[in-house]
């Protein structure tokens, strides 16, 4: 049986959306899957090098449009659910996904939520990337209520992030 719990308190009141000059952050919801995909089929390689170490698989080898629909009805229902929180990192106009950010709980005992992020491959020469780690570490920081957060493949290498022990 998986044990689901609550990311946050439910006193708390997760943030809808986050906008700087450049871009907005918003929860992922099922509506976005032909952004979504465009976004991720055409960047697989450069997710499976970065992305997919951290979480320790092949995503988003093979991805299929179907498969793509469930992972982002499950981000949804997750994010309603309180148990984590995908937001879809889009354009101003809304017309171009340009990435993703996961706000999700982890068994590293000294953190109390993993973050982690991704940009279409399109967006790494513009320094894009950068940006929004640095927007999000901000955000987190003034926003949410944790203590310490978790910024593997950041602030923590990914190899460092994964020798950590989990909890028993």
């Amino acid at each position: 049986m998986i044990d689901q719990r609550r990311l946050l308190r439910t006193d708390f009141a997760v943030p809808e959306r986050f906008e700087t000059e450049e871009f907005r952050l918003r929860m992922l919801t099922v509506n976005d899957l032909v952004k979504d995909y465009d976004a991720v089929m055409s960047s697989v390689e450069h997710l499976k090098s970065t992305f997919s170490v951290i979480t320790e698989d092949d995503w988003p080898e093979g991805l299929t449009l179907e498969e793509d629909l469930i992972d982002l009805g499950w981000h949804q229902r997750e994010f309603t659910l309180g148990f984590s929180f995908a937001y879809t990192v889009m354009n101003l106009d809304e017309s171009v996904c340009l990435g993703c950010v996961y706000f999700e709980p982890t068994s590293k005992p000294d953190y109390d939520v993993a973050i982690t992020m991704w940009v279409r491959e399109s967006e790494l020469a513009s320094g894009l990337d950068r940006r929004l780690f640095q927007a999000v570490k901000s955000w987190v920081s003034s926003e949410w209520p944790f203590s310490n957060p978790a910024f593997p493949a950041r602030d923590i290498p990914v190899a460092a992030w994964h020798a950590l022990d989990d909890k028993r």
